[in-house]
């Protein structure tokens, strides 16, 4: 019940032939639909619509977030509780929006625009539901081809008061923690899939984006991504590499209007049960890189 995971990502881009070659050509999206300003995307492995949207705007940064709640009453019920909680709730109805029907829209105490869907038009994969194969038929081809968004990280300026109200309201469950040394939260990692993470905060200013992920199976094809980025001359942030929370092997990188990317794969299943891992400031190199045991400046000042 409730928030089932990640829906859909919407960003900014001044370019959308350039962004719709490059999420098409080197990480291998499929485009699903098109207006005078906007441009759809899903993995191959995703039955919704779409899971990145680009919107044509000459700032880079992020629209909003979208999840996918589990049934009708799920929405009313969190509709209910964003506006208990002080937030104005903005009703989006069938056929307003591309590709889903009855959804909420509300402002985050860390000013990102969220919205929670019920109904997504349904598209199926680029595999049948009846025997499958693992793959699609013919291959992946040259590009990266991740087979599914996985999570998205973003910025706040109180990191604590965002964890609350993801926490409170909307029902996500704390997996990690980075805290400072007067044991305040500086990161927080949150789930409602199973997964170490679903959803992350880390400092900065309100209604920043640090990067969107997609999942890939195992550390051979992050390696193969690092293959992929290299020859297309992609600017890659950090990796590949280890995280010490959530234990992901990862890769950082850039697309080419300048919002970050990663490739995520292993982990482990916080199941509802398992206990909250916190980290100490003084091993935050260790935290999120793991084996190089420090943090690049980049890596923790560039948002869009």
């Amino acid at each position: 019940m409730g928030i089932l995971r990640l829906g859909h990502v919407d960003i900014t881009v001044p370019d959308l032939d350039l962004a719709t070659a490059y999420y098409t050509e080197v990480m291998g999206m499929s485009e699903t639909a098109r207006t005078a300003d906007r441009v759809f995307f899903k993995c191959w492995d995703e039955q919704d619509h779409h899971s990145l949207a680009v919107r044509y705007d000459p700032r880079v940064g992020i629209d909003r977030i979208s999840f996918k709640v589990t049934d009708d009453e799920d929405l009313a019920t969190l509709e209910q509780r964003v506006e208990r909680y002080g937030y104005r709730v903005s009703r989006i109805h069938r056929g307003e929006e591309i590709g889903q029907g009855e959804s909420i829209r509300f402002e985050t105490p860390s000013g990102h625009k969220m919205e929670l869907v019920r109904e997504v038009e349904r598209l199926g994969s680029d595999v049948p539901t009846v025997d499958p194969a693992p793959r699609p038929p013919g291959g992946i081809g040259r590009a990266i081809a991740p087979p599914r968004m996985d999570h998205v990280l973003v910025t706040a300026e109180e990191v604590p008061e965002a964890t609350r109200f993801y926490m409170d309201v909307l029902g996500f469950r704390l997996t990690e923690q980075l805290l400072d040394g007067e044991g305040r939260q500086i990161g927080t990692w949150m789930e409602r899939s199973h997964s170490p993470h679903d959803l992350a905060v880390v400092s900065g200013p309100n209604g920043g984006l640090h990067h969107f992920a997609y999942w890939l199976d195992d550390w051979t094809e992050v390696r193969d991504a690092a293959d992929i980025l290299a020859y297309n001359a992609i600017q890659i942030d950090v990796g590949p590499t280890r995280h010490g929370i959530t234990r992901g092997a990862t890769i950082y990188f850039f697309d080419p209007m300048g919002t970050r990317n990663e490739v995520f794969t292993g982990g482990y299943r916080p199941d509802p049960d398992f206990p909250t891992i916190t980290w100490t400031e003084e091993n935050a190199g260790k935290a999120i890189f793991y084996y190089e045991g420090e943090l690049n400046e980049r890596f923790m000042k560039v948002h869009t």
